[in-house]
């Protein structure tokens, strides 16, 4: 039996009624602030001034249009490449436990970016964008890189690649750059601790249109090129030999893979910190609606986590108003119990 023959439901049905569902979720997130502007205004306030007929406060048009539209946009982009690097590393190591955060990526890549800020953290106030397209992403993708090797390394043997093991080693990849991290914080000075604070907890309130073209153009180009390997990511799941025996070249297709997703790994904590679990439980829910097809699932997952995080975003900017809670608490607050939920499930096979 085929992989595409495992689809649950209509893909496209699905996909509209995403795309309706996050049209809305994103006028809500647009409406919702610590300052209270009418849902009306806002729409209005997204519209150009040439081309509306209504007057509209110039502070109003300025918080829709600089905080609260760039937070929406880049919850978006960030929550889609999260799904989207969990669900390739799901299938590329065949096992729902792979996740960016739990395995240690995110850390490796949250301790490179905090090596960047400590490092050329004084440019930021004279090139602020050396430091948001420069030495942040590059050296996030670089710990993100490392780690999901080592990782891999670790969790594979003769006999496959070990669950367990890469829990383990994710344990352990995540206490060294938890120290790594701890040593940033020490040397850091007040600027770039308040910095730190923001990117290992997670968070999208630093959002802006520079940030936007680097995130945007990192989902679309990682779309593609995951897309493009949906049929040998299906083949993998009958397992490495059968893959082989279809002309697939398997360990070409695991680098070139960890490659992509430690570099959209990196890139989102560059610009958002720490967030975890999105890649963890998107897939899941992914395949109870649609099955394991890569075909189906890719373009899915990358909906379903952008409402995901938009979701828990708006619940961060809401749950103790007028404060800013990180999104990324509102993540683990969800995903935490998921990931023991899964454990419980795969209980004796791992």
């Amino acid at each position: 039996m085929s992989v595409s023959s495992f689809s649950r439901a209509p893909t496209t049905t699905l996909f509209i009624i995403g795309l309706v569902a996050l049209y809305f979720a994103v006028i809500s997130s647009v409406a919702i602030g610590p300052m209270n502007i009418s849902l009306l205004d806002s729409l209005h306030a997204l519209i150009p001034a040439s081309l509306r007929n209504v007057e509209i406060p110039t502070h109003i048009t300025l918080v829709i249009q600089q905080i609260r539209l760039p937070r929406t946009l880049l919850a978006i982009a960030v929550g889609a490449i999260l799904a989207l690097c969990g669900t390739v590393m799901q299938g590329l190591f065949r096992n729902p436990l792979a996740d960016p955060g739990i395995i240690g990526v995110s850390a490796g890549a949250s301790l490179g970016a905090a090596l960047a800020i400590v490092l050329f953290g004084s440019l930021a106030q004279s090139h602020p964008q050396l430091l948001l397209f420069g030495t942040v992403p590059v050296f996030s993708f670089i710990g993100g890189a490392l780690t999901t090797v080592i990782v891999y390394r670790l969790g594979t043997g003769a006999n496959g690649t070990s669950v367990t093991m890469m829990l383990l080693a994710g344990v352990a990849i995540g206490a060294l750059a938890g120290s790594g991290l701890g040593l940033m914080n020490y040397y850091a000075d007040d600027q770039a601790l308040r910095d730190l604070s923001l990117w290992t907890m997670g968070s999208l309130a630093g959002a802006n249109w520079g940030a936007l073209i680097l995130a945007f153009a990192t989902l679309i180009t990682l779309f593609i090129l995951f897309y493009r390997n949906a049929e040998p990511l299906n083949a993998l799941l009958l397992g490495e030999a059968e893959a082989k025996h279809m002309g697939i070249e398997v360990q070409k297709l695991k680098r070139q893979l960890i490659l992509l997703t430690a570099a959209g790994v990196g890139v989102t904590v560059a610009l958002a910190g720490m967030i975890g679990f999105i890649g963890l439980i998107v897939p899941h829910l992914g395949r109870m609606l649609i099955g394991p097809n890569h075909k189906s699932l890719l373009p899915i997952a990358m909906l379903i986590g952008a409402l995901l995080l938009l979701i828990a975003d708006m619940i961060a900017r809401t749950a103790v108003a007028p404060l800013d809670m990180p999104v990324g608490i509102v993540t683990a607050l969800i995903g935490a119990p998921f990931f023991i939920w899964l454990l419980i499930k795969q209980r004796g096979r791992i």
